[in-house]
């Protein structure tokens, strides 16, 4: 059987949230357990340090991170679970790649481009003020990633998609100078996936501080729902759940017959603080056994720690002798 080998990563900032799991955590973990995938799944803890130089929140939200996947149902021993910075090679090759990456490449980052443009519009002199490298190479340390396991298919955000293209770019031009070494990986974008909003109706997204934590505990957990916007109007009113928030959160963990039915209540003009009470049994009820197992992990970093050394380990198995491959091609290593 021929299998496909995907590659995902999860940036350590924060603590995972709802929309983080229906939209990226759980299709991961089913499309993993499909019989011709080779999921690789990692902790990206050195793309972090671009976004924040809090080395606590980044140690614990390592922990969060890898706590939640395990906790949500990703099996260790079918796939390969590991931090990226347990895997020294793919800094090594990283090097490798910028030393062929044309710089004119990475001035096309969005993230690079869009940086450089709040400077320009809040008339600074200097365009590049405040951007660090690691903002700017960001998209060479992603190619490093991915090509470093001959990633075939790599799930992304729309966001992401011009940082697979470079790497396919930065891929061919290895390839063309050094021979054929690495396959030309391909964005999986799901253009149907769902956009979860937040308490205030936009995106969640911590960058907004709208998120509802995934394992928040239940006190906590209600009264965030009940913070949830909706409208004023008033029980036994009709209601539209085209464009409500606790509709599309609903929506987001469910299949058509149940939403058929909630949308059958909403006509009916369930009252917003019936409808949230609902959503919030309904979540409670959902995430109930998974954030006991999550608490339980979180307790004891010690296994976690274990159980990413030990997909480490077996990433290695594959990146060690790769690694001693390119470097010969490129001319690092014995000189007999």
């Amino acid at each position: 059987m021929t299998t496909t080998r995907v590659l995902t990563g999860i940036t350590a900032t924060g603590n995972p949230h709802l929309g983080n799991y229906a939209g990226a955590i759980r299709p991961a973990i089913l499309a993993s357990q499909s019989a011709n995938a080779e999921s690789f799944l990692f902790l990206a803890d050195y793309h972090a340090l671009i976004k924040s130089h809090e080395p606590a929140l980044i140690r614990e939200s390592a922990r969060s991170i890898a706590a939640t996947w395990l906790a949500t149902g990703l099996d260790p021993n079918r796939v390969t679970f590991y931090r990226q910075s347990d895997v020294p090679e793919i800094l090594e090759l990283c090097w490798i790649l910028t030393t062929i990456t044309a710089k004119g490449l990475m001035n096309r980052a969005h993230a690079y481009k869009a940086a450089v443009q709040d400077n320009l519009s809040g008339s600074e002199a200097d365009a590049d003020k405040g951007i660090e490298m690691g903002l700017f190479s960001y998209p060479i340390l992603m190619t490093a990633d991915i090509l470093m396991f001959n990633g075939q298919k790599i799930p992304v955000g729309k966001d992401q998609g011009q940082h697979i293209e470079m790497a396919r770019d930065i891929a061919q031009r290895f390839n063309h100078l050094y021979g054929e070494t690495f396959s030309l990986p391909e964005a999986v974008i799901d253009e149907t996936a769902m956009i979860i909003p937040g308490l205030d109706g936009r995106k969640m997204s911590k960058s907004y501080g709208n998120t509802i934590p995934l394992f928040e505990d239940e006190k906590k957990f209600r009264k965030l729902i009940n913070k949830v916007q909706t409208n004023s109007l008033m029980p036994g009113e009709p209601k539209d759940p085209n464009g409500c928030t606790l509709f599309a959160i609903y929506s987001a963990f469910t299949g058509p017959a149940e939403q058929a039915a909630l949308r059958q209540r909403y006509a009916d003009g369930i009252g917003w603080g019936e409808m949230k009470q609902f959503l919030f049994e309904f979540l409670n009820e959902e995430l109930k056994d998974k954030r006991q197992e999550y608490n339980r992990l979180m307790a004891d970093p010690i296994q976690l720690d274990r159980l990413l050394q030990t997909g480490a380990d077996k990433a290695r198995l594959y990146a060690s002798p790769f690694l001693r491959e390119i470097r010969s091609k490129v001319g690092i290593g014995p000189l007999a």
